[in-house]
């Protein structure tokens, strides 16, 4: 799939999980807040395809999320960035630091990670440089998911929208993902032939 025709499809889906928050808990501030924890579902949803095709079928990512599949992850959940900062604002909602911190360098590392896919396909930045920073935007971006839907099952944060079982899913979904990382990490040769990454 071209690009073009990925990110169109990409603020569609956007533009829809919007109308059923609204649709859903109305146009407040209840409706903003489940705004954005569908478009949190959903960047998760593009990050786990990322996280998962990467290591085990890099063409198919390709024609699933285009060939700049870190772009349409850095659009996605830049919308989720705004609709996240705007309900922070308008609730009032007390910050925790460390977690502000992780946050911001997780968008850091997504927001960066297309300008370096950029460099290196115009040849500005080694294989090995690239992979290298491929890993640590995956496996950073993996934890900021992890973190944030672990106390939310530890009920730490209990003004977060969502059910229980909800959260136990979703976490447990994470934690998946990181397990078969792990096993294409640890037994690469079991697996079919592919070009992406381990």
């Amino acid at each position: 799939m071209t690009f073009r025709k990925t990110l169109l499809l990409v603020i569609l889906a956007e533009l829809l999980v919007a109308l059923l928050g609204i649709n859903n808990y109305g146009f407040n501030l209840e409706g903003l807040q489940a705004t954005t924890r569908f478009s949190g579902r959903f960047s998760l949803f593009l990050f786990s395809s990322i996280f998962i095709l990467l290591t085990f079928n890099r063409k198919a990512l390709t024609s699933f999320l285009s060939e700049k599949p870190f772009h349409i992850f850095a659009v996605a959940h830049g919308i989720h960035l705004i609709e996240l900062v705007s309900y922070v604002y308008l609730s009032k909602a007390t910050l925790i630091p460390v977690r502000l911190a992780g946050g911001f360098l997780a968008y850091v590392f997504i927001f960066a990670m297309p300008i370096l896919q950029n460099y290196f396909e115009k040849g500005k930045l080694s294989p090995k440089r690239f992979v290298l920073a491929e890993n640590i935007y995956l496996y950073y971006v993996w934890f900021i998911f992890f973190m944030s839907y672990l106390p939310r099952v530890q009920g730490k944060l209990p003004n977060a929208g969502g059910s229980y079982q909800e959260f136990v899913v979703l976490l447990c979904w994470v934690c998946i993902l990181m397990g078969l990382k792990l096993y294409a990490v640890i037994f690469p040769k079991k697996l079919p032939a592919s070009s992406g990454h381990a």
